[in-house]
């Protein structure tokens, strides 16, 4: 994907209706700001599971949906231990 950070509307515009995992995200109030595109796919647990190996470097990584799913629309931030 590549290390360079994408603001969260410009990746809804590349990855619309996706599960994106961002590297090192922006937050702001629980919102996602941006971050480093690291995997995204339609499929949730294909974003958690084959997104995993995807991760190493990053202090912050997060999940977040790239469209209007209004039930699912918590994310956070996974610090590695």
């Amino acid at each position: 994907m590549g290390n360079t950070y994408i603001a969260f509307d410009d990746v809804k515009k590349l990855y619309p209706d996706e599960w994106v995992l961002l590297g090192n995200p922006e937050m702001k109030n629980a919102s996602v700001l941006g971050g480093i595109v690291l995997y995204h796919s339609k499929d949730k647990k294909e974003v958690c599971y084959i997104g995993k190996d995807k991760t190493d470097g990053f202090s912050t990584v997060t999940i977040a949906f790239a469209g209007n799913l209004k039930q699912h629309r918590k994310t956070g931030i996974l610090r590695r231990i």
